[in-house]
């Protein structure tokens, strides 16, 4: 008997795609909003629609799960960083790094001037590190240790932070996605930057005007943090942990090494390495090598007796990371699905035949990069699977590729924050300790950012065509 030939998959039709799509929204909407519960079992409910999807157009239970491994593969970088920035904070709060971090910008920073300071610290060290992840988990664990004690609302602080953050990652030229932008539009990194200073800067200043209005309100209002409340945390501090201006020598090794293009593993390890040789110089026996490795895995418990300040330095350690890595292969194992089913494709095809004009074109590519980041929960591939289909398109009507990097950017890099089930809003939540939902509204710059991009459209500040030249060598 001859062998049954094996059926071939057939591409995904437009109601399919829908499906999985609107059944992923539909399950976390109702998990996270009705019931409240951690989106991981209505993630994997997702995974399992796009899977009996796949399996209904022709694909074989081998292909689904290839996908879904390599889905996951693509994040293990994403998830390797999340351990150990989870190790990181643990080793950093027992050596005293990071309280010694809240101790002196509990005593330089107000209320009035904590949002604005805040976002600019974060900038210029994402700017001269190209990375948002390692922002966050450096100054800005500090920054929401200060705004704790400064009485600022911590989705406030977290907002503060994330926006000068994507700033500094948008905009430096050791940025991963600065590069990757025009590589996938076709167009030369410095080329990019340039044509998107317009747009950005513009975002940035209403983000600074946003926050210097916020921090006004906090200066004047009751919800700020009496002077009495910051003393009992910085006497708490001081008497716990031995503070010493060297102890800010591990983030500064962090933010020079990948300053220097040393990679962000082997950058953030050196940090670890760095806090626990400090450890036992500065906190003696309370530090040796066993405890380090106990707060590596188990994060750091903090007894001070002050229950704001117990509450703040309790955390860090790789197990305390294991519940974000799970949601990141989770997520993973769905966009893998839809990436080899095509499933965003095929309505990405539908909506083409729907646009005809430059602006048309610039708003689908940011509404196909806020749906990659849902759908395909991982920020490079919201730049780099929008950047191929569109292309050719961009092309086609004759303008410049960094027409399409700029859209690619200022929707895929930034809004990856927004998203609770990203890559990026897990890595958040986890590092700062606060839900999405938390600093959603004041994430300014992240959400602002593609508005400006398509309101500048119209006047076509952010569309370029390319020359007779251009469009001859293209």
């Amino acid at each position: 008997m001859d062998k049954k030939s094996k059926r071939q998959p057939r591409p995904a039709r437009l109601h399919e795609a829908l499906f999985s799509f609107v059944m992923l929204i539909i399950v976390m909407a109702v998990g996270i909003m009705v019931f409240e519960v951690a989106p991981h079992i209505p993630m994997f409910i997702g995974v399992i629609v796009a899977a009996i999807v796949a399996l209904y157009i022709g694909y074989d239970w081998k292909d689904i799960e290839q996908s879904m491994i390599e889905g996951i593969s693509r994040a293990m970088q994403a998830i390797i960083i999340l351990a150990i920035i989870g190790m990181l904070i643990g080793v950093w709060l027992l050596a005293g790094v990071v309280p010694s971090m809240i101790y002196y910008g509990l005593k330089i920073l107000s209320p009035q001037i904590f949002l604005v300071a805040a976002v600019l610290i974060c900038s210029i060290t994402s700017l001269a590190t190209g990375t948002s992840w390692g922002t966050m988990g450096t100054m800005g664990i500090a920054l929401m240790g200060i705004a704790n004690g400064l009485g600022i609302p911590p989705g406030i602080a977290a907002g503060a932070i994330i926006s000068g953050a994507y700033f500094g990652d948008k905009m430096s030229p050791l940025s991963d996605t600065t590069n990757l932008a025009p590589a996938m539009a076709g167009t030369d990194v410095f080329t990019h930057i340039k044509f998107m200073m317009k747009p950005t800067i513009i975002t940035y200043t209403i983000t600074l005007i946003f926050f210097g209005v916020m921090g006004m309100k906090f200066s004047s209002s009751g919800s700020a943090a009496d002077i009495s409340a910051i003393d009992t945390l910085i006497n708490g501090l001081d008497s716990t942990f031995h503070i010493s201006p060297l102890l800010l020598l591990p983030p500064v090794i962090v933010i020079g090494a990948i300053a220097m293009k040393v990679p962000a593993i082997p950058g953030i390890t050196l940090g670890i390495i760095a806090g626990a040789i400090m450890a036992p110089l500065f906190q003696g026996s309370s530090a040796d090598f066993g405890a380090i490795l106990t707060v590596a895995r188990d994060g750091y418990v903090s007894e001070t007796g002050i229950e704001a300040l117990d509450s703040l330095l309790s955390a860090g350690g790789l197990m305390n990371m294991m519940s974000s890595i799970a949601l990141t292969l989770l997520a993973m194992m769905f966009g893998g699905i839809m990436e080899m089913t095509k499933q965003l494709e095929v309505i990405v095809e539908k909506l083409l035949k729907l646009v005809h004009s430059a602006f048309g074109l610039v708003a689908l590519v940011l509404g196909t990069c806020v749906l990659s980041n849902a759908t395909m929960p991982e920020q490079y591939i919201a730049i780099v699977l929008p950047g191929r289909m569109y292309a050719q398109a961009f092309k086609e009507k004759g303008l410049h590729p960094k027409t399409l990097s700029n859209a690619l950017e200022s929707s895929g890099t930034v809004t990856s924050a927004l998203i609770p089930w990203n890559t990026c809003g897990v890595y958040i939540a986890t590092v700062l300790g606060v839900t999405t939902s938390q600093y959603f509204g004041f994430a300014i710059f992240n959400y602002l950012m593609p508005v400006v991009t398509l309101l500048l459209a119209i006047p076509k500040i952010t569309i370029a065509y390319m020359t007779e030249e251009e469009k001859a060598a293209a």
